[in-house]
């Protein structure tokens, strides 16, 4: 298994034309929960079902520490998603499932806080993890799964240069189905 070498705040942010990604860090957690918390109904329907404690600061603390294990392990990066014309919070996107050897290859996954969508933020942050996942990282394959309603999700995808290969059933466990 191969290490990514860094997950300090010294790691470079990532720049798009629209967004800069960066790593999450223990004291972003009040923004988070205000965006999160903000756009609940409007992210429920496309994500796992919500913990009880989903926004409270234990359970980011925790989140914080898996992100760091993950990255430690060569396994996933989470990314910020900031609007480069506000500064603020957007949303996440995450490399994950990050594989070596034969495979090279990754998964990446997102969000976007419901008053930043409609702006073309996620694609833009989508083509920058790629062009990272490709050219960094040396990934020969990133895969990305969304449910067939979203089609929001999917025109992100398909501008951002992927390419639909088949229906996986039964794949998403989302919203608790």
């Amino acid at each position: 298994m191969f290490a990514l070498p860094f997950f300090r705040r010294d790691l470079p942010a990532l720049k798009g034309d629209r967004v800069t990604l960066r790593v999450p860090f223990t004291n972003d957690y009040r923004e988070w929960s205000t965006v999160r918390g903000e756009s609940r109904a409007f992210l429920e329907p496309w994500e796992p079902r919500w913990a009880p404690d989903e926004l409270d600061r234990a359970a980011w603390r925790l989140r914080i520490s898996r992100y760091r294990e993950d990255y430690a392990q060569g396994t996933a990066i989470a990314f910020f998603i900031f609007e480069k014309s506000s500064g603020r919070l957007a949303g996440g996107i995450t490399l994950g499932n990050i594989r070596h050897g034969v495979s090279q290859s990754g998964h990446v996954g997102y969000w976007i806080g419901e008053r930043f969508g409609g702006r073309g933020l996620m694609t833009d942050a989508v083509k920058v993890v790629t062009r990272f996942a490709f050219d960094t990282l040396r990934l020969h394959r990133i895969e990305a799964a969304c449910i067939p309603d979203n089609i929001r999700s999917i025109r992100v995808l398909e501008k951002a240069g992927f390419r639909r290969e088949g229906l996986l059933r039964s794949y998403l466990r989302i919203n608790g189905i």
